[in-house]
């Protein structure tokens, strides 16, 4: 019979998988031609990686809460990840918070692209339903960093909050524009982006350095990185659409 910590392994060998995908498949859309063969063809890939990653990180965080100390031996005797309560809070709720916060972004920005001609069907049960998931998620996440005396997991949680106010001021907006679709669809699967990249250098580094895990700068660089590209990109389809409305007047 598979040991808890067995399961683990198998469940974090597919995710590394999927989320390498992810994290080399984000880059091309995000440089390349927008609107062209590769976009379509790579950002789909993209969107199927990260939904593939953000369930097995769910599946992943879920093993770790159940037991902790079997599914990280290797910290057992670390001075911070070496408690149990820390390893769930991290390890588990954490990552289970991730992992929604990468799911929900991905099924959401491309329902924003999917639907642009049909702007109801972005509310569809599932879309509503991981908005509310995320939003129990992140004060989940709000609530255990409070407990642990974690502050990064704390402020953490706020980009869960934010996300699901944008989605649902995106959602009920009465008469988008049609860039508006585009600029949702940045967001969302940037942000996507930055969640992955978040956890690929939050938990990788506790395996490498772990003294260097919850440090703020390590944390804030996929952050701001995407902030970045979110701002320039959604930037770019305004200035791009408004010409084309002064060439057709």
């Amino acid at each position: 019979m598979l040991s808890s910590h067995d399961i683990f392994l198998a469940l974090v060998a597919v995710h590394i998988v999927t989320g390498s995908v992810g994290l080399i498949t984000f880059w091309i859309p995000v440089v390349g031609r927008k609107g062209g063969r590769n976009h379509r063809r790579f950002g789909q890939l993209f969107i199927n990686a990260l939904l593939a990653t953000g369930l097995t990180a769910v599946a992943i965080a879920t093993t770790t809460l159940i037991d902790p100390v079997a599914t990280h031996p290797h910290l057992s005797n670390h001075d911070v990840f070496g408690d149990p309560q820390m390893i769930s809070v991290i390890f588990g709720w954490m990552m289970l918070y991730l992992a929604t916060l990468t799911v929900n972004l991905a099924w959401h920005g491309r329902l924003a692209l999917m639907h642009r001609t049909n702007h109801a069907a972005t509310g569809t049960p599932v879309n509503f339903a991981l908005q509310v998931l995320l939003t129990v998620a992140a004060g989940n996440c709000l609530l255990q960093g409070y407990w642990s005396d974690q502050v990064m997991v704390m402020a953490m949680s706020l980009v869960g909050f934010a996300t699901v106010a944008t989605n649902l001021w995106f959602i009920f907006k009465p008469q988008p524009r049609r860039h508006d679709y585009i600029k949702e669809h940045i967001k969302s699967l940037v942000g996507a982006g930055i969640s992955v990249y978040t956890a690929f250098f939050a938990f990788g580094a506790v395996r490498l350095m772990p003294e260097l895990a919850l440090t703020p700068g390590l944390w804030a660089v996929p952050l701001v990185t995407g902030l970045i590209l979110i701002i320039y990109h959604q930037q770019a389809t305004t200035r791009r659409f408004q010409a084309r409305g002064a060439t057709a007047a």
